[in-house]
């Protein structure tokens, strides 16, 4: 693991380091100050490439970081944290990226947890509407952005409500003959992550390894227990617990979509984020319901059925009787 940066250091007279968010194998996550735009806070994703490559072969990986980074520097949604610069110090490449306040969901999760509760679905389901937005964007550019890495601890909740995508660390761009370039080697983490990917870039990833992490994810924040890793289930077929089985508060709908994200074989899973998303939702989603206005009834309509004119009727007749009576008198 390489050397983390120091508290102070700063770096391209820009970014200086705050402390460390986040560590990997290949780098860290640091907070930083923008020096140039006062009171903004970023994120940098540090990489640092295997020592053991050739010169030629770093230099190849470098030029893959930067193509990559220009690409994803490009994308605008309210659900991925804007990346706003790239650099290269030393034996370094760094992705400078908006900082997310709020917790991730791994924390509200284990929040719950320690409540002995369970999330509510209708909260997981609103923030997996959310990702699907991600995702359907990030599927839809040309070419297409796999993530790769969709995990509940990548997902933040900021204090307004949004929820946002973070870690690009292994971020895919599909290229036209279908074979994948990788900025970060690497696997993702395990109990997320489909059979193809367990061969890393020897492996084959397209958009549908990104719906099984999703399923994945959306089983172990309505259940508050990690899936069976991949490799696992494929020895024993038997070895997942449906998620009805741990919650029994999970909706049918919703664990039949789980599993079906969760499939071992690509081609049985969700052909794409949208036909996940109905399968998950519905035709519209539960967290928006449309309104419905309800006019007010007319005479006509409080008379229509045999109850209500009998009603009626008799009404009208005491009304009769009671004038005639007073006529009388």
């Amino acid at each position: 693991m390489p050397t983390p940066l120091k508290a102070g250091e700063v770096l391209r007279n820009r970014y200086k380091i705050r402390r460390i968010i986040g560590q990997g194998g290949m780098g860290s996550i640091y907070l930083a100050d923008d020096l140039r735009l006062e009171g903004r806070l970023c994120a940098l994703k540090e990489v640092e490439h295997d020592r053991t490559l050739t010169a030629d072969l770093l230099k190849e990986a470098r030029e893959q970081f930067f193509r990559e980074a220009t690409i994803l520097a490009r994308l605008d949604h309210p659900n991925l944290p804007k990346v706003s610069d790239y650099f290269s110090i030393g034996g370094r490449d760094y992705l400078v990226m908006d900082f997310v306040p709020g917790k991730d969901l791994r924390m509200l999760m284990v929040e719950a947890k320690k409540k002995g509760n369970f999330l509510s679905e209708i909260e997981v389901l609103g923030w997996a509407n959310q990702l699907a937005d991600a995702l359907s964007y990030l599927h839809s550019q040309n070419p297409p952005i796999v993530h790769r890495d969709i995990k509940p601890s990548n997902l933040k909740y900021t204090p307004g409500g949004v929820l946002k995508l973070v870690d690009f660390g292994l971020v895919k761009v599909l290229v036209s003959d279908e074979m994948t370039v990788t900025i970060v080697q690497g696997k993702g983490t395990a109990v997320y992550t489909p059979l193809e990917q367990y061969g890393g870039d020897i492996g084959h990833t397209d958009t549908r390894s990104d719906i099984y992490a999703f399923g994945a994810t959306l089983y172990h924040l309505l259940t508050n227990t990690p899936p069976i890793e991949a490799h696992e289930r494929f020895l024993h077929p038997d070895a997942l617990i449906p998620p009805r089985q741990i919650n029994p508060n999970i909706s049918v709908r919703t664990e039949k979509a789980i599993l079906w994200a969760m499939s071992l074989h690509p081609e049985e899973r969700p052909a794409d984020v949208e036909s996940f998303r109905k399968a998950l939702l519905g035709e519209f989603s539960p967290m928006a319901p449309q309104k419905i206005s309800i006019p007010a009834p007319t005479f006509f309509d409080l008379i229509s059925s045999p109850v209500e004119m009998t009603l009626a009727i008799v009404s009208i007749g005491l009304v009769l009787l009671s004038f005639v009576l007073t006529f009388i008198h």
